[in-house]
């Protein structure tokens, strides 16, 4: 079915009327040009609806109900998209709050790490003895060797400072090379120069310990930097 206006309905109309009305003028003898022109534009201009057939009144309705329909659709389909619009808005904000909660709680938990490792490491620096705390003796096994250098050190330090003994002089604080001259635990070269930490270096493990620790900080960082240099080099 087309569409059509009821505007163009009433131009049908007009016509029709006027028809009629320049038979009937012709009949009566009457001739009046200008006053039919002026009806025509009348009649188009006030034909309404109830004028149409009932058939065209139908299209008419029709295309006014698909057009009212058009409207509504066009405002269903802003709406919607606003409401999605909105949606995604709303989705991302969460999911920017989320975010920032998930790297708070990284940072969180790893600062909460660093302080623990700084207050263990603390804990292992306030627990380590000098040198000058054990009584001297006159001779020293191996295992008293051993412990003494585990009170000396970080605990986290002990076992790179003991491979690199382990290497050096097997845990012999008189071990002497014959080549060199190296002396001590940590072979020492000169020997005398662990006097600096003590003038009973030669006798001493604690004393012999203590300049090894120093010297491993100084040159390498830690005992665990100078066993890394050693494993490279095989000497340090």
């Amino acid at each position: 079915m087309s569409r059509i206006s009821v505007r163009g309905f009433a131009v049908a109309s007009a016509t029709a009327v006027t028809t009629v009305g320049a038979v009937v003028g012709v009949a009566s003898g009457n001739a009046a040009q200008a006053s039919d022109d002026n009806f025509e534009a009348t009649a188009a201009d006030t034909t309404l609806l109830a004028d149409i057939p009932a058939g065209q009144q139908a299209q008419v309705q029709v295309s006014s109900l698909s057009e009212q329909a058009d409207v509504q659709a066009a405002a269903a389909d802003s709406a919607a998209k606003k409401s999605a619009e909105e949606a995604a808005r709303i989705r991302a904000a969460k999911d920017a709050e989320a975010k920032k909660k998930a790297a708070d709680k990284v940072a969180a938990e790893e600062k909460a790490e660093k302080e623990r490792k700084e207050a263990e490491e603390r804990a292992n620096r306030s627990a380590v003895r000098d040198a000058s705390t054990f009584a001297a003796q006159g001779s020293y096994s191996i295992a008293e060797v051993k412990a003494m250098a585990r009170q000396m050190m970080p605990s986290d330090q002990f076992s790179c400072f003991s491979n690199i003994v382990d290497h050096e002089s097997g845990w012999n604080y008189r071990a002497t090379n014959p080549s060199s001259g190296a002396y001590g635990l940590v072979q020492a070269l000169p020997g005398y120069k662990m006097a600096s930490a003590g003038a009973d270096w030669q006798t001493n493990p604690a004393t012999q310990i203590k300049w090894g620790l120093n010297y491993m900080d100084s040159r390498y960082g830690s005992p665990c930097g100078a066993w890394s240099f050693w494993q490279a080099n095989r000497w340090y």
